[in-house]
């Protein structure tokens, strides 16, 4: 364990890890890159659907249901099932990777829009509101800081499984992984895991404290 660990230091620090087209810092751009277009898509398409039924209160049984079978889909699994019928893209990645994320931002969407007080949405209608106002002026920004715990969730799920675009011989930081196990190189696959983890670590501490800079006048959103 020890010359593992001795290992994996040394395989961080190296100058040599850090440089070139296979080097961290471009493995990690990939990865970054694959796990915020998945993410920005997946909010593109879940919001809309979480402020419609949080909004009207209709089709949260079967939005919410989908979601949850979204969340239950292997993503391994459905990387293939895309794979075998796109051909070799980074398609079927994506497809997986926003497949992943809709779910948390559609809950923590429906979730928050249901938690704003019934009666501010009456005063709201009632000083003469169109239903676009009160959407968009009075629920949107109290339900604003569950919304964001859900965007969170859903970046740190997809960087953490975006490693599955070196499953199809794409890039990221899972191509340390793959290529590891493939070579027998204990060091690799796990500095490639420690890389996963730090990023994710980072960006939900990063996510957390912005949140709580931002809403620091509100009580503390739930997930």
């Amino acid at each position: 364990m020890y010359e593992l660990l001795k290992g994996l230091g040394s395989w961080l620090v190296g100058s040599e890890q850090w440089t070139g087209s296979d080097g961290i810092g471009y493995r990690l751009a990939e990865h970054l890159q694959y796990s915020l277009l998945a993410t920005l898509v997946a909010a593109a398409i879940a919001l809309p659907i979480g402020l419609l039924i949080g909004h009207t209160g209709r089709g949260a049984f079967v939005a919410i249901n989908l979601s949850s079978f979204g969340r239950a889909l292997p993503t391994v699994g459905l990387v293939v099932l895309v794979f075998l019928a796109s051909g070799l893209s980074m398609w079927p990645v994506y497809i997986a990777l926003v497949a992943l994320a809709v779910p948390s931002i559609v809950t923590n969407t429906y979730a928050g829009m249901t938690a704003v007080d019934p009666e501010v949405r009456d005063a709201a209608r009632g000083q003469g509101m169109r239903w676009y106002q009160v959407l968009f002026q009075v629920e949107l920004p109290l339900a604003l800081p569950l919304i964001m715990t859900g965007l969170r969730l859903a970046l740190i799920q997809v960087v953490a499984t975006a490693t599955i675009a070196a499953y199809v011989s794409f890039g990221g930081l899972g191509r340390y992984v793959f290529d590891g196990l493939a070579q027998r190189d204990l060091v690799q696959v796990l500095g490639g895991a420690v890389l996963v983890a730090l990023v994710a670590v980072v960006l939900d501490l990063a996510l957390s404290a912005l949140q709580r800079f931002l809403f620091r006048h509100r009580p503390a959103p739930q997930s």
